[in-house]
Formats: structure tokens, C-alpha cells, sequence
């Protein structure tokens, strides 16, 4: 059972006790895991609070049956709790997670192996995304999944997908919009997001899309290893053939050229100085 004063004196402390940060990727919060303790074996997630303890209380409810529909799906997800923290007099949303090894994260994998050991990767990858979205046919509620390169890591030669936050169930579009901005950790995202929500929203189609989330996929390694775009490109359509029969023309039609991110994220991006690479300039392009 977790220790949740244990918990709050840890996210008090400062960051040399936390631990190093695991990602600087993160758009609603930097995930640490501590150098020693209790929760040595684990990531802590570390969220904005909020004063409508309505929202909290749905929040923790969507995130419960989150972490239950992935392990239903079987995508691998690792032990995952989540709490609501009394901080001073606010409760704060909380994930702690099963630590995965250090050196498993599959984006500097990507990086640094071989072009024939990547398509490994991404078959794995891909096989997650089949079976996530074989199993939610049969869901009834709104159901999404954020199978980004930087959301997964390879372990044993199988992909291990990590990311709950912020849970892609139950939420309408336009909520779901609003959540994006209402935990970002970017003061500028929550000042500036509103004028943009129409943008913002849209952030999240992908998600809830079975052939995007493929391409989104395939997009984000054209991205990191543009000169290597045409074997990801290749692999793509040959897994959507075989794996995703359902959606196999919208996966086709979105693998013809490297996928693009689209501009107003590409923007948010760097406005916010969150990493990521650029988009594949397209023919003609200078």
C-alpha cells in the first residue's frame, strides 16, 4: 500500500532528493523518478490542482477505468495508481508508476539503432495499436489512445505503452479540449490556449482515430530519422494491411508522404519549448 504522507513529504522536497526528471517531454507535467526511498522502483506524476472538487472527483473516477481499460486491452501498461493528494489544503492529482528501465525508452532507441532494429520497434508499437483498437470495437463509451514514440518503451522485444494522462475516456470532445489547457503545466499554454481553443480541441482527434494514431506513428519516426522516412513509410502501409483491415484506406491514404504535424501544434510546440522534431519538408519545400 502506498505511503501517501510518505508521497507528499517526496513532492515537497527539493530536486535533488526527487531524482532526475525521466522525460522532458512532457506536456502536462516532468516526470522524476527518486534517487532512493520507497518509491525508488517508481515515476511520480505530479499534475496542477484544482479548487472544483467535482472535476477532481470525475477526473480520479475516468482515470480509474482508464488504467482498467488498458489492462483489459492488454497493451502492456505497467502497475499504474493514481490519488488525489492533500497538498496544503489542495488536492493534487497524482500518478505513481511502475519504474521501466531507463535505457527501454523507445525514442532515443530510435535515435541510436540500426534502421532494421527501429522496424522491430514499430512492429511491436504497432501491434499495441491493432490490439488497443481491436479491443474498443466493442466499448461503448468515448475511447481514445496516444500511442506517440515517446509513449512507449521496448522491453523484451515487446513495446510497453505508459501514458494515462489525461484519461482519453468518457470526456466529450469539447472537455477534453478544455482539459488540455486546464493542466498544462505552461503558464503561457493556460493564458494564451483560450484564443485558440478551436486549435487546442482539435489536438486530440488524432487520439480517438484507429488509422491516425498509426500514422501519427509512422509520422513521428519520419521526424526523427527523416533520412530513414521511406522504410517507415514502407512498414506503415504493409502493417496496416495486415493489422488494421478496418480502417485500411484512411491508414493508406495517410501514409503516402511522411505525416505532417500540423502547424498550429508545431507552433505550441516551440512556443512552449517542449522537444520535438520538425516536420519532413514536403517536395518543392525550401
Amino acid at each position: 500500500m502506498t505511503d501517501l504522507a510518505e508521497l507528499a513529504q517526496l513532492i515537497r522536497a527539493d530536486s535533488k532528493t526527487q531524482g532526475q526528471p525521466v522525460s522532458k517531454l512532457g506536456y502536462f507535467c516532468a516526470p522524476f523518478r527518486p534517487a532512493s526511498g520507497p518509491f525508488a522502483d517508481k515515476v511520480i506524476k505530479v499534475y496542477r490542482g484544482l479548487s472544483d472538487a467535482s472535476a477532481l472527483d470525475r477526473l480520479k473516477t475516468c482515470h480509474d477505468d482508464y488504467v482498467q481499460a488498458m489492462y483489459d486491452s492488454k497493451v502492456g501498461l505497467p502497475q499504474t495508481d493514481f490519488y488525489l493528494l492533500d497538498m496544503d489544503g489542495t488536492r493534487i492529482p497524482v500518478i505513481v508508476q511502475e519504474a521501466l528501465p531507463s535505457d527501454s525508452m523507445m525514442r532515443p532507441l530510435m535515435l541510436s539503432r540500426p534502421v532494421d532494429e527501429t522496424l522491430e520497434m514499430m512492429e511491436a508499437a504497432g501491434e499495441v495499436i491493432s490490439t488497443f483498437w481491436h479491443w474498443a470495437q466493442d466499448i461503448d463509451t468515448r475511447i481514445g489512445f496516444h500511442p506517440s514514440i515517446r509513449n512507449f518503451a521496448y522491453v523484451d522485444g515487446r513495446a510497453v505503452f505508459f501514458d494515462t494522462f489525461p484519461p482519453l475516456i468518457h470526456y466529450s470532445r469539447d472537455e477534453m479540449g478544455k482539459m488540455l489547457l486546464t493542466f498544462s503545466d505552461k503558464r503561457l499554454m493556460r493564458v494564451v490556449g483560450p484564443l485558440f481553443q478551436n486549435k487546442v480541441t482539435g489536438i486530440q482527434d488524432e487520439w480517438y482515430s484507429p488509422p491516425e494514431t498509426l500514422v501519427g506513428l509512422v509520422g513521428s519516426a519520419c521526424r526523427l530519422r527523416p533520412d530513414d522516412a521511406q522504410a517507415y513509410l514502407s512498414w506503415g502501409r504493409d502493417f496496416a494491411q495486415r493489422r488494421m483491415q478496418p480502417w485500411l484506406d484512411e491508414a493508406l491514404a495517410g501514409m503516402q508522404e511522411p505525416p505532417r504535424l500540423p502547424g498550429y501544434w508545431t507552433g505550441f510546440r516551440k512556443l512552449l519549448g517542449l522537444q520535438g522534431e520538425p516536420n519532413l519538408k514536403e517536395k518543392g519545400e525550401t
